[in-house]
C-alpha cells in the first residue's frame, strides 16, 4: 500500500512538471500561432468590420502599449495578439499600422520592434529631450537616476562591466544593493530583474567562472533612448575635463549609430 501511494505522487508529480514544461513552452512558442496575414487576406477582413470596430481596436492597442509603457515593460506581439487583438488578428497589419500613426501623431512616441525573432516592441519618446536631461527626460526619477549612474559607468568601461565593479560604485554613492534603501527598495531586484526587464541593462553570465560571475552591458532600449554624448559631457562636468580627453569613448560617442540593432515596424 506505502509503495503504491508512494509510486501514485511520483506519478502525480511527473506529470505536473510536464504540464509545466508544456505551459512554458507555450508561453515561449506563443507567436508560433500567429500567422501574418496577406494583403488579400486583410482586405476581406476589413470588409467585414465597420470603421467604428476598426477604430475602437486601435484604441485598444494603443491603450495597451502606453499602459505597459508607463512602467518600461516591453511588448510581446504573442501577448498582443491573444490579449488585445482577439478576433481581429486577420486585419493586425492594417491596426498596427493605425497604432503607429495614433503613437506618432497625438504621442510623439516612436513604435520600434527591438527584437524582430521573437517581435518584441517599445515605445521611445520622439520630441527632443531638455538641455541637460540625461534620461527619458527626467532627471527627477531616482530610479532613472541610478540606471543613467549604471550606464555611464559601462560606458566607460567599454561596454561590459563586472557586476561587483557596479555594486562597488553603488556603495561609494551610499546606495548598499545588500540593504534596503528607502527610495529603490531592494536594490539588487531592481537593477538585475527591474532594468533588464526593461531592456535597459543586460546581464549576463561570464563564461568558465567559478564562482559563477556575471557582468552588466547596455540594453537594446539604452541603446535607443540614452544619448552617449550626453554621458560623456556628463562625466567630464564630473572629472573637470574635456570630453575628448577620453579618446576612444568620444569616437564611439560620436560615430553613427547602428541602424540594423533594431527597425521600426508597423507591420510585423
Amino acid at each position: 500500500m506505502t509503495q503504491r501511494k508512494r509510486l501514485s505522487n511520483t506519478q502525480i508529480s511527473s506529470q505536473s512538471r510536464r504540464r509545466s514544461e508544456v505551459a512554458v513552452a507555450e508561453e515561449e512558442d506563443g507567436d508560433l500561432t500567429f500567422t501574418q496575414p496577406s494583403t488579400s487576406q486583410v482586405q476581406r477582413g476589413l470588409e467585414r468590420l465597420t470603421s467604428a470596430q476598426v477604430d475602437q481596436k486601435t484604441a485598444e492597442v494603443v491603450q495597451y502599449f502606453l499602459v505597459k509603457d508607463q512602467k518600461k515593460i516591453p511588448v510581446r506581439r504573442a501577448d498582443l495578439v491573444k490579449h488585445v487583438l482577439k478576433d481581429y488578428r486577420n486585419v493586425y497589419p492594417e491596426i498596427m499600422k493605425r497604432v503607429t500613426q495614433s503613437l506618432d501623431q497625438v504621442f510623439g512616441l516612436k513604435l520600434v520592434e527591438i527584437d524582430t525573432k521573437n517581435h518584441i516592441y517599445i515605445l521611445i519618446n520622439k520630441l527632443e529631450p531638455a538641455e541637460g536631461a540625461p534620461l527619458d527626460n527626467s532627471p527627477t526619477n531616482p530610479k532613472m537616476g541610478l540606471l543613467f549612474v549604471i550606464l555611464s559607468v559601462i560606458f566607460m568601461k567599454r561596454g561590459a562591466v563586472k557586476e561587483n565593479v557596479i555594486w562597488h560604485t553603488l556603495k561609494k554613492l551610499r546606495v548598499d544593493p545588500g540593504e534596503k534603501h528607502e527610495e529603490f527598495g531592494d536594490v539588487k531586484k531592481l537593477i538585475t530583474d527591474e532594468f533588464v526587464r526593461q531592456r535597459y541593462l543586460e546581464y549576463v553570465r561570464i563564461p568558465h567562472t567559478d564562482p559563477i560571475e556575471h557582468e552588466f552591458r547596455w540594453g537594446q532600449r539604452a541603446d535607443l533612448e540614452v544619448s552617449k554624448a550626453k554621458i560623456l559631457e556628463f562625466m567630464g562636468e564630473l572629472h573637470n575635463q574635456e570630453p575628448q580627453s577620453w579618446t576612444q569613448q568620444y569616437r564611439d560617442a560620436h560615430s553613427t549609430p547602428n541602424s540594423t540593432q533594431a527597425s521600426t515596424s508597423s507591420q510585423r
